[in-house]
């Protein structure tokens, strides 16, 4: 019995599936079937309950399932004590964020973060939000990016900054010329928004619902560079976070409007799963994140 068989375990449990399990480990369905059953034949135990439909342990393989928990978390720690002692900083750190933040907020830390550390790899996914919140928890991530975060079973939450929200038009729109508006003067404007399953269409839907405005979406899009590609055609108006849109007003294909009489604000987090050993290389990324950018340069322990 191998440390990786008890991983193995762990993520089927954890996940309930045999797909996602093969997925985290890199392997196919049919060697996480096998590895269940030599589990099964080594202990001499009935590990799943064949007979149920959904998954579900028997009473011995629950006890089996936390103390494999127990043995690979202490085998963490100590890999990562290990790493420490040595002062080694290498490895992985993967990441799971929703495209707003991936590839406008992340980039400038993740670049400072690899001069500090070249031995380290970052990985970054793009994903929907209600995946990076899956993706912390089965461990597939090291780390989750989001948005207007939501309380999650198993994640931890930990603000990281607010991107305040704007509006922007096309320069040939009626509203170009103006420098800041008040959020009254978007009404009867073609309004282009976020699917309504995105936490921040649903913030900002809260928001409408309590200033009494109302800005139906004549367009709703899953991410935010299709939205400001329909709004430079002047197919509507829309809120985005600021952040987004830099590279757009120097360019001059979108104009940016500061609601003059309202501030609305896109809260954003870090996610990690509650209770996971972090690796020396997770310790160094997390502090950088939270620190900012213009932090001294992290140290080693």
């Amino acid at each position: 019995m191998h440390i990786e068989n008890l991983k193995i375990f762990r993520d089927l449990v954890e996940n309930e599936s045999f797909s996602k399990a093969a997925k985290l480990n890199a392997i196919t369905q049919s060697a996480v079937s096998q590895q269940l059953r030599s589990m099964e034949k080594h202990f001499n135990v009935l590990i799943v309950d064949r007979s149920q439909k959904q998954f579900r342990l028997t009473r011995e393989g629950r006890s089996l399932y936390e103390a494999s928990k127990d043995i690979l978390n202490r085998y963490e720690e100590v890999s990562s004590e290990m790493q420490e002692m040595r002062k080694v900083v290498s490895g992985t750190v993967h990441v799971s964020t929703i495209v707003s933040i991936g590839l406008h907020e992340l980039p400038p830390y993740v670049k400072r973060f690899m001069q500090e550390f070249p031995h380290v790899n970052v990985r970054i996914e793009y994903r929907r939000s209600n995946l990076v919140y899956e993706d912390v928890v089965s461990s597939a991530a090291d780390f989750g990016l989001v948005a207007f975060p939501q309380k999650f079973r198993q994640v931890e939450i930990i603000p990281f900054m607010e991107d305040q929200l704007v509006a922007i038009c096309a320069p040939k729109h009626k509203l170009a010329g103006k420098k800041e508006i008040e959020l009254a003067d978007l009404q009867g404007c073609r309004f282009i928004g976020f699917d309504q399953d995105i936490p921040t269409r649903k913030a900002l839907d809260q928001f409408f619902r309590e200033q009494r405005i109302e800005l139906e979406p004549s367009m709703e899009f899953d991410n935010i560079e299709t939205l400001k590609r329909a709004v430079e055609v002047d197919a509507g108006v829309a809120l985005v976070p600021e952040g987004t849109i830099r590279q757009e007003i120097e360019q001059g294909t979108l104009v940016k409007l500061r609601l003059r009489d309202r501030r609305v604000v896109r809260p954003l987090a870090l996610l990690h799963r509650k209770g996971r050993v972090l690796t020396p290389a997770m310790k160094r990324f997390m502090t950088l994140m939270l620190n900012g950018l213009n932090a001294k340069k992290v140290e080693l322990d």
